[in-house]
């Protein structure tokens, strides 16, 4: 499945920290492991860069840049139970750095301490909060809630883009990509179902807001930019996504990384083909920003 031996050398340091079954485990034990891995690749923040703890619309914020014409909001993945400001910081400096946007890294609630709806509550409740334009991005966990946020707004308030990177957006488990990558590095099939128990309890998920492919109608959203790591469960539910999303008359473009596992943003310092996609991601937020437009 994978032979570039820099993609094997990021699994491998990936795991020396994060190993396979730290998802099965107990909420603080997998935050603790996550921690630790995130720790392991954090790049330094570009030089100069101005950041700034605050509140927004009443949930915790990191803010990088100077106000900018179009603030990118960034939602972080995680499963919804790992992750928060420090887990993606060298992330969100950089993308401020290569767009010259600013960039608000919100610290949503995470389960299963606080289960669904409360970490859309609290993206909407930063979106509502904001007074520019903006585009939304998100990776795994976050990219739902990005494109949660859009069909929360539907009709109303729509960012200028969405940008979603390696999403899960309630596929449901029937394509092909679940089965062919039931056993992936990073993230296996199994691993959902426990981060799915963690955020919704045993019952069945009835909003739409939590898996956005099983919305009927997905007209009138914000353009999307989506990016999917080839060796993923989760790879066709962004192909899905932006095909609905084409078919509801809107605009999407979608990019698949051959090679690449789930979480490869972190490979983007010792990876080729990470960083590569990385700056297609960068350059996707600029021009969405500048002109609307996904691809």
């Amino acid at each position: 499945m994978i032979s570039d031996p820099q993609v094997l050398d990021f699994i491998t340091k990936t795991e020396a920290s994060y190993p396979a079954d730290a998802n099965g485990a107990s909420a603080a034990d997998n935050r603790r492991f996550y921690d630790a891995m995130c720790a392991a690749f954090r790049a330094t923040r570009p030089p100069g860069l101005a950041v700034l703890d605050r509140t927004v619309g009443g949930v915790p914020c990191r803010v990088y840049g100077e106000a900018s014409a179009v603030t990118v909001v960034y939602i972080h993945g995680g499963g919804f139970v790992v992750g928060g400001l420090d887990s993606h910081d060298d992330v969100c400096a950089e993308i401020a750095d290569a767009t010259g946007l600013q960039v608000v890294s919100v610290d949503y609630r995470l389960a299963p301490e606080h289960r669904w709806p409360a970490q859309i509550q609290d993206v909407l409740a930063v979106w509502d909060a904001l007074d520019t334009p903006g585009v939304v991005v998100g990776d795994s966990a976050g990219g739902m809630l990005a494109a949660s946020l859009c069909l929360a707004r539907q009709g109303g308030r729509q960012p200028l883009g969405q940008v979603l990177i390696y999403p899960g957006l309630g596929g449901g488990g029937n394509a092909p990509s679940y089965e062919q990558n039931a056993e992936a590095p990073l993230l296996r099939r199994s691993d959902l179902g426990g981060y799915r128990t963690a955020l919704h309890g045993e019952g069945p998920i009835t909003d739409p807001l939590a898996q956005p492919l099983q919305a009927t109608d997905l007209s009138g959203l914000a353009p999307a930019f989506i990016v999917t790591a080839d060796v993923d469960p989760l790879r066709d539910d962004g192909a899905d996504y932006a095909r609905r999303l084409t078919e509801a008359g809107g605009i999407a473009a979608w990019r698949n990384e051959a090679e690449l596992p789930h979480g490869y943003l972190r490979a983007r310092r010792m990876s080729d083909r990470a960083r590569r996609s990385f700056l297609a991601i960068t350059a996707a937020i600029s021009r969405l920003a500048a002109t609307g437009k996904a691809g």
